[in-house]
């Protein structure tokens, strides 16, 4: 603590939402900017998490999973895709922000350990990038986040588990369905990890219908996983 408070003096840290000053017990992000942030709350999707507004008495399905049900057998997001928590994760993924790695991880363990018994998890994988796109980009934001949260959760990590066989187009403009048919089979488990019998937590920054982390579920499922739940900062 002396030794941080000592290199505040020499190099001022400021926050990553809203770059006021941040306190000595504070990583990156200050308390006002975490607080503002909107939380996932009831009521939402007993399979994907998506929320919705109004008043909903009991479990319900989306539409979206009650068309089509998800590989994964639950998926749950920390907040929603909006704010200040977008502009973080656009800097972490886009800008090489990866000073924000400690407290993105931390939204991912409040958010997994609300919603899932960690002693049922027994390792943590993450969304892959095609290897165009990694070497693009240097590095793959979900690897890390699985890293971050494998540690805090003293879980092994299979983070080379899944491979992207092919490089899908981006998901951003496209419907619910044509993003499903984009990345329909483009995952696959790697040869030589072994996943059989085990219950996998699959990470990856945000999600917006699922169709991806449901393809990679597919995946796991097919190379033996018992069980693939979900997790993700951000909820589109």
């Amino acid at each position: 603590m002396i030794w941080r408070t000592f290199l505040d003096l020499l190099y001022p840290r400021s926050c990553g939402g809203c770059e006021g000053e941040l306190a000595v017990d504070e990583q990156h992000l200050c308390w006002e900017c975490t607080a503002g942030m909107m939380y996932v709350q009831p009521p939402y999707c007993a399979l994907c998490g998506d929320p919705v507004d109004g008043r909903v008495d009991g479990a319900f399905t989306c539409y979206l999973c009650g068309r089509e049900q998800p590989h994964f057998d639950q998926a749950r997001s920390a907040a929603r895709h909006r704010g200040v928590l977008r502009q973080l994760l656009h800097d972490f993924k886009y800008r090489d922000a990866l000073w924000l790695e400690k407290d993105l991880v931390r939204l991912l363990e409040v958010c997994v350990r609300t919603h899932y018994n960690v002693e049922e998890i027994d390792a943590v994988a993450c969304v892959p990038l095609h290897r165009v796109k990694r070497r693009e980009r240097g590095f793959n934001q979900a690897e890390l986040l699985a890293r971050g949260l494998s540690r805090v959760l003293r879980k092994p990590v299979l983070s080379h588990c899944l491979v992207r066989t092919r490089a899908t187009g981006s998901q951003t403009n496209l419907t619910a369905r044509e993003r499903a048919t984009n990345v329909r089979n483009a995952f696959r488990t790697r040869w030589g990890f072994r996943v059989g019998g085990r219950r996998i937590l699959l990470v990856d920054d945000v999600m917006t219908t699922g169709a991806t982390v449901s393809d990679c579920a597919r995946a796991l499922k097919r190379g033996g996983a018992a069980k693939v739940v979900v997790a993700t900062i951000a909820r589109g």
